[in-house]
């Protein structure tokens, strides 16, 4: 037997349909059965079908740059660690963790190394 985790994502919308309030739950984490406020998000499918990726990308109008700046950074180190563990490609998955070092620099985050 399999099991279905539901995850649900709710938008609430301005009327311009811009997003005012995102918020998140799933069945399958005890810390997050009730809707958790969030500033921003990206969610990106891989179509079985068509082989192209789907992509959704919302955040609203209280997300800072340096927010956002933090977020690309978490995401980029996320995505290499996943492609690593996806293909064992080590070569790409540092040049992608060092890609995330040179934009937290770039932007900030974090400070230049000597």
């Amino acid at each position: 037997m399999s099991k279905i985790s539901e995850i649900t994502i709710n938008v609430e919308l301005d009327d311009e349909n811009v997003p005012q309030k995102l918020s998140w739950k799933t069945t399958d984490h005890p810390d997050y059965h009730e809707f958790q406020e969030v500033k921003c998000f990206s969610l990106s499918m891989f179509d079985k079908s068509s082989k192209d990726t789907m992509k959704i990308d919302l955040w609203t109008n209280e997300l800072q740059v340096i927010e956002m700046d933090r977020f690309i950074y978490q995401s980029i180190r996320s995505l290499a660690d996943t492609y690593f563990k996806a293909t064992n490609n080590r070569d790409l998955a540092n040049s992608m963790q060092q890609f995330a070092e040179y934009f937290a620099e770039k932007t900030e985050i974090t400070s230049p190394q000597s």
